[in-house]
């Protein structure tokens, strides 16, 4: 499980806003490095602020970057929101970071193209004395991560393992076996295995006993994995599995589907063969998914609320600017456990979609009627 609890801990945010009393892979003193690099510098009241995010191939990516523009300037600061661009994104984001390192930025704030090819960059950031902040994706393999935030993805997993086991009993009724397929996410993107382990501690045991018969076979995330998260390569896929393993009479009751994207090319998939409509899972209350579900179509979506999460990721730069103390727990990324604050997803089926998304404006509307 990449995911350490370790309990909530209270981190001191000192002059450096660096961590006292707890390690965090720097060592030693707060106020100096085990290398001598720059300890993190205090941030302005006026900071330059650089927002780094992959694509906008997500809905949740774009309005993500226009609620740091808006939320930033009336915070006080000075934005600097940057998108990777989708055909060579970790390039993009790499030099984007370079240059917010050269243009005197006091935080970057990181939504990861590819969470294991920061290290470099990260490490000037670390020697500049710059605060970095992973968003949404904990960033691997360094030391140099100073907090992370985001909602909680392994509890993610689990809420989309029991909604598919919820909606198979609900759609299909009480059966001996159900045959399932399961999806994963992007292997660059460090929280599909969090995803996916979440899900698996609900769904395997009752692979185990027999409740749960994955058709094809494939269960290990090698071989569920979507690379970047693109429809179309879920819908590949799904049409293989559906050749492959459907396409003689054998009834398929539900699909493990880690984002609302993968979803919809998953139905269109099963939709397009003539198969009955099996239970899909999803995550990021995505417009046309929440139609969707409101159709009875899929079944299930998680509400992770951008608008909170960079809200609360405003929140904790104003904390550190102003010498709070953020309350935090560790998590694991490989090379150190770092200070992490971890929102609550909320699972939606088209019996509470109307009460979840009663005070969003854009999707409030969707569930009415």
């Amino acid at each position: 499980m990449k995911k350490k609890l370790f309990g909530a801990v209270a981190l001191a945010a000192v002059a450096g806003m660096l961590l006292a009393g707890c390690s965090t892979g720097r060592g030693g003193d707060p106020a100096s490095t085990d290398s001598g690099e720059a300890p993190a510098a205090a941030i302005d009241a006026d900071a330059r602020i650089g927002v780094a995010l992959p694509d906008k191939t997500s809905e949740n990516w774009v309005l993500a970057g226009d609620l740091f523009v808006d939320g930033l300037q009336e915070a006080g600061f000075e934005d600097d929101v940057q998108y990777a661009g989708s055909a060579s994104a970790v390039q993009d984001q790499q030099a984007q970071i370079e240059t917010m390192i050269q243009n005197g930025a006091q935080v970057i704030v990181i939504g990861a193209a590819d969470t294991s090819q920061l290290s470099s960059q990260l490490q000037a950031a670390k020697e500049a004395g710059i605060t970095v902040i992973a968003y949404d994706r904990l960033i691997q393999n360094t030391p140099n991560v100073d907090y992370y935030i985001a909602f909680d993805n392994y509890k993610v997993g689990e809420l989309q393992g029991q909604a598919l086991i919820d909606g198979m009993k609900e759609r299909f009724g009480e059966q001996e076996t159900y045959n399932i397929e399961l999806f994963s996410g992007s292997p660059d993107d460090s929280n599909a295995p969090v995803f996916f382990e979440g899900a698996m501690s609900v769904l395997q045991p009752l692979i185990d006993d027999g409740t749960l018969n994955v058709v094809s076979g494939q269960t290990e995330i090698a071989q569920t994995a979507t690379q970047d998260w693109l429809a179309e390569n879920a819908q590949e896929r799904m049409d293989n599995l559906i050749q492959q393993n459907y396409s003689s009479g054998t009834e398929l009751h539900g699909v493990l589907s880690p984002n609302d994207t993968l979803a919809r090319a998953i139905l269109a998939s099963a939709s397009d063969a003539g198969l009955e409509t099996p239970v899909v899972t999803g995550q990021d209350s995505e417009v046309e998914s929440v139609k969707s579900i409101v159709a009875g179509q899929q079944y299930s979506t998680i509400s992770k609320d951008t608008r909170k999460l960079v809200a609360d990721t405003i929140e904790l730069i104003k904390q550190l600017q102003q010498g709070e103390t953020p309350t935090t727990e560790p998590m694991d990324n490989g090379s150190t456990e770092v200070p992490s604050v971890l929102l609550d997803p909320v699972i939606v089926t088209k019996d509470n979609a109307a009460e979840v998304y009663a005070d969003d404006p854009n999707l409030a509307p969707l569930t009415e009627g």
